[in-house]
């Protein structure tokens, strides 16, 4: 496996980096004599107190450097990615898996499907542990990669075995039992597909994890029941049928009546319901103190409740009673998916109660994607050129960047934000969280 040179996109300032005179673009080609594969294996060689690295610069000149540092002192880089060696492919063939529900004719790098633990380690993006080789098995035990993010789906080998397409897939239970002897952690999830692993199987899968949890040292520290996501590009014969607002009801009871159940117990509740179930089903939330310390937000486990949270905390802060009299009267109108919108009405009424501004929800579903109920972070720019094209804006829409690939103005379908302003004739605002939803609309430059 090729060890590409860890190209560096980001010196920050104050840092030993730049006091050296470290510049962007300049790669890192080993640390004390080793090639790092990885962001995990910089840290780790980086926390020594002396370095000796070898440095490759813009114009292809190789430099030894000396450093001379606190321990685990920072040295202040970023790089253009967190592995500089393959990323590990993944090679099953879920057919719920999301990359092969995409449109042809996209960027290749759309249709590329990993399964890497060192992504999961630092990122905590789901892997399902069928492609690690011995070697990467005794790298996360002597390293003490822990926790992992392991979509699980179901325990019973014969149906893991049907969602993955892979004959490995059968060996879960024996895997997780691997961590539990080496006492490192994982966090679980269970996309649950309809006919395929619900009833009688998603309870066998979770009561299987919860004998993993204990209360000194629980090797499975969560579980996420997460419904299945469809688009009108899946393959026809994938066998998948869409969640209905009954089958989220039936997994509400379910799975609530297990946390009951673990509650008494463990006096902890081990498993979770993904926000999206009670969004389906048109039932309320629960209440924020069923999340405990989030453990699974970036499954969409507690982020509504979360984001209401922050808000409020935030707009008692900044959310003045009027705008400023610098500030002639605005308004703007907020792009959001529609299965949000419900939940969302709070948020929109505090906005609306500052004297001189106004801001008018568009709750959208993902024609692009095929979907009636959509979450904000898989709307398009084809939606909204679809949904809002001839519509009053305002003074612009502001666009959950969650909707956003990271680190770029592009949409999910390749459209920039540029692009999609344009065309309908307005200005859009990125907005990254409550704080900044909040200062667009009331700063004076908003």
């Amino acid at each position: 496996m090729s060890i590409r040179p860890a190209r560096i996109t980001k010196v920050l300032s104050d840092s030993i980096a730049a006091e050296i005179g470290f510049d962007v673009g300049d790669a890192i080609v080993s640390i004390n004599g080793s090639q790092p594969r990885d962001l995990i294996d910089y840290r780790f060689l980086c926390a020594d107190e002396f370095l000796e690295l070898e440095v490759l610069d813009t114009s292809g000149k190789t430099h030894h450097v000396e450093i001379e540092k606190d321990y685990d002192e920072d040295l202040g880089l970023e790089f253009e990615t967190a592995l500089f060696d393959n990323l590990i492919q993944c090679n099953n063939k879920c057919p719920f898996c999301f990359i092969d529900q995409q449109p042809p004719g996209k960027r290749d790098s759309l249709y590329f499907k990993d399964d890497d633990y060192r992504l999961s380690f630092l990122y905590g993006s789901y892997l399902t542990l069928t492609n690690l080789t011995a070697r990467e098995w005794e790298r996360i035990e002597a390293m003490r990669l822990s926790p992992l993010y392991v979509s699980v789906h179901a325990t019973e080998p014969d149906v893991r075995i049907r969602l993955l397409k892979n004959q490995r897939a059968g060996e879960i239970l024996e895997q997780i039992k691997w961590f539990q002897e080496r006492r490192l952690q994982i966090h679980a999830q269970v996309v649950l597909c309809p006919g395929i692993n619900d009833g009688k199987h998603l309870e066998q899968t979770i009561r299987d994890l919860a004998s993993f949890y204990t209360e000194e040292l629980p090797t499975v520290t969560s579980v996420a029941v997460v419904p299945v996501g469809l688009t009108r590009f899946r393959p026809t014969e994938d066998e998948l049928t869409p969640v209905t607002p009954e089958k989220a009801k039936e997994v509400i009871i379910q799975v609530q009546h297990l946390q009951q159940e673990f509650r008494q117990k463990f006096g902890y509740p081990v498993v979770w319901l993904a926000d999206e179930w009670f969004l389906i089903a048109g039932e309320e939330l629960p209440c924020e103190a069923d999340y405990g310390d989030y453990p699974q937000i970036d499954n969409g486990v507690g982020s509504i409740r979360l984001f209401l949270k922050q808000f409020e905390a935030i707009a008692d802060k900044l959310l003045p009673a009027k705008l400023s009299a610098k500030i002639r009267e605005r308004k703007f109108t907020w792009v959001v998916g529609n299965a949000v919108e419900l939940a969302f009405q709070p948020i929109l009424q505090r906005l609306n109660s500052v004297a001189g501004l106004a801001v008018e929800m568009r709750a959208l579903s993902s024609d692009y994607w095929g979907q009636n109920i959509s979450v904000t972070g898989l709307l398009t720019g084809h939606d909204l050129l679809l949904k809002l094209q001839g519509q009053d804006f305002g003074d612009g829409i502001l666009l959950p960047s969650v909707m956003l690939k990271h680190g770029e103005l592009v949409f999910l379908d390749d459209l920039s934000v540029e692009e999609v302003a344009t065309r309908l004739g307005t200005k859009i605002t990125p907005v990254a969280g409550v704080e900044e939803l909040i200062n667009v609309c009331i700063r004076e430059d908003g």
